[in-house]
């Protein structure tokens, strides 16, 4: 059953990359990333040593070789600069709370992507898009007419 289940969630999961936006591919990494700092988290809590390593393994992947990756020095300028220190950072970060069993540490990084996962949401052209459309239309109540329509 949990092989199913795993299979499942494997297939779910490469559908969704399949349809996914650029943009939702890189809110995927955030989300994937965050899972995996929290999972290591569980795990260091629970005292599942090698589990542990395991997830924050797979989040250092995520931050190194997908969002890191990702960036666009050339086009991105200081922005990119700055996003490629602060993932290098994150990926020290890491590191650091595994080696040392640092729950702190998986905190800090904990924040540090869900506020670049925040900050990525907002500046999502789709739902700008959405939101152009859907501009405020003044109510027909309120608007006098005079004369014919």
């Amino acid at each position: 059953m949990k092989k199913a289940l795993n299979a499942y969630g494997q297939t779910s999961v490469e559908m969704a990359v399949d349809v996914a936006s650029p943009h939702r591919l890189v809110t995927m990494l955030f989300e994937g990333a965050i899972k995996s700092v929290m999972m290591a988290k569980v795990h260091l809590e629970a005292g599942n040593i090698a589990e542990k390593g395991a997830a924050t393994s797979k989040a250092i992947a995520i931050v190194d070789d997908g969002l890191r990756l990702s960036l666009d020095k050339e086009q991105g300028g200081a922005l990119a600069a700055n996003l490629d220190a602060l993932y290098e950072y994150i990926s020290t970060q890491l590191l650091q709370a595994n080696l040392r069993n640092d729950a702190a540490l998986f905190d800090e990084v904990l924040g540090l992507l869900s506020g670049l996962k925040q900050s990525w949401e907002a500046i999502d052209p789709a739902a700008q898009a959405a939101q152009a459309v859907e501009s405020p239309r003044p109510d027909a109540a309120s608007v006098l007419s005079y004369g014919r329509a």
